[in-house]
């Protein structure tokens, strides 16, 4: 096990039920696991929504902190940052803070921009102020999303920006703001760009969540029919656990540098719902077209799926995917980014499993 190190998470808590984010909870595992202190910023909230990390407490009936330790806090207060920064000295600091659901970007669009893009600027000046510049590693979760209206298939490091939301543009902001402070500064901070990595602790208004939520209603007789956007979308779909690993690793590096997270492998929204209805026996057959499209189950003739035109993006991204990289391969050592499969996050990676009623919210 490593010495225990100073280390300050940022976990952002944004309409997932009043939980932290899933990439938080996993990336605080790892940590304490291999030693460190962490210590977590969370915004203020009525009700409680530390359920994602409770079993991390010393004691989680009595939310007694152990190496785990929580501030109040938010990327839109720069006093609070230097303040916890100062207070605390940590040796890595992982910004995982955002707003970060693309869908609802456009409508908080300039709630976007102040959180994940000017956001990150108040934390990355908020280190300089506490004169930590040459101490921190800092790492900066930066999406596929930059993509966009992709500029080559698929994409890279080298590929071009062309971002096609609020929540794109606000984090492409960030991660020219993190380069900015490396070359002025001569700061250890890195871009993560990571394409689409999910578990059974992704929010439930999330694609691939609110399927296998409304796949395992279903098949408990709670839910009929459930309604998608673009079912032709597609994605590179990991598991938040991988990915957090290679967060972790980006920081160990000699130099800083930024890298793309993938797996390299594309399912479209389309294959998702079908896979996760085979984990219940049960084979979808698709008819009619655009918004008139149905999923209809092949054994029973009942109507399952339906497309509903308000999930639409104003701008859709209509396909990602992560060229694999040799070189990061070699630096992640994380099984190609996928040590759960594509055919895990369908179905048993929590989602069809024993746990199904928890995961349905019974």
């Amino acid at each position: 096990m490593l010495p225990i190190e100073n280390f300050i998470c940022i976990f952002f808590i944004w309409m997932q039920n009043g939980l932290l984010q899933k990439d938080g909870s996993y990336l605080a595992e790892f940590l304490l696991e291999k030693g460190y202190e962490v210590h977590g910023i969370v915004r203020r909230s009525s009700s409680f929504n530390t359920g994602r990390i409770e079993h991390l407490y010393k004691n989680p009936q009595a939310h007694i902190e152990g190496n785990m330790k929580l501030h109040y806090g938010d990327l839109t207060d720069s006093t609070c940052l230097v303040k916890i920064i100062n207070e605390v000295k940590p040796s890595e600091i992982y910004n995982l803070g955002a707003q970060s659901h693309v869908k609802i970007s456009f409508d908080l669009a300039e709630y976007t921009a102040d959180v994940d893009g000017v956001g990150t600027l108040r934390l990355l000046d908020a280190i300089k102020t506490c004169g930590l510049i040459n101490s921190v590693k800092f790492y900066q979760a930066s999406t596929s999303e930059l993509f966009g209206k992709v500029q080559e298939i698929p994409q890279k490091e080298t590929t071009p920006f062309y971002p096609r939301s609020p929540y794109g543009a606000a984090k492409l902001y960030a991660y020219w703001i993190v380069v900015n402070f490396r070359e002025a500064y001569n700061l250890f901070a890195v871009n993560g760009i990571l394409f689409n990595h999910e578990s059974p602790r992704r929010g439930a208004n999330f694609v691939t969540r609110k399927i296998s939520r409304s796949v395992a209603k279903i098949h408990l007789g709670q839910l009929d029919c459930f309604s998608l956007g673009n079912l032709d979308a597609k994605r590179d779909w990991g598991h938040a656990r991988d990915y957090v690993e290679a967060m972790w690793l980006m920081l160990q590096t000699d130099e800083p540098e930024d890298f793309v997270i993938a797996t390299g492998e594309v399912h479209s929204v389309r294959e998702f719902v079908e896979k996760s209805f085979k984990h219940i026996g049960k084979t979808i057959v698709w008819e009619g077209k655009n918004e008139n499209e149905v999923g209809r189950c092949k054994e029973t003739g009942k109507i399952h799926v339906t497309v509903n035109h308000k999930y639409y993006r104003p701008t859709e991204v209509v396909f990602l995917c992560r060229k694999c990289n040799r070189k990061l391969f070699l630096l992640t050592k994380i099984r190609e980014y996928a040590t759960t499969n594509y055919q895990e996050l369908c179905g048993k990676s929590g989602y069809f499993s024993s746990q199904t009623r928890r995961t349905c919210g019974h």
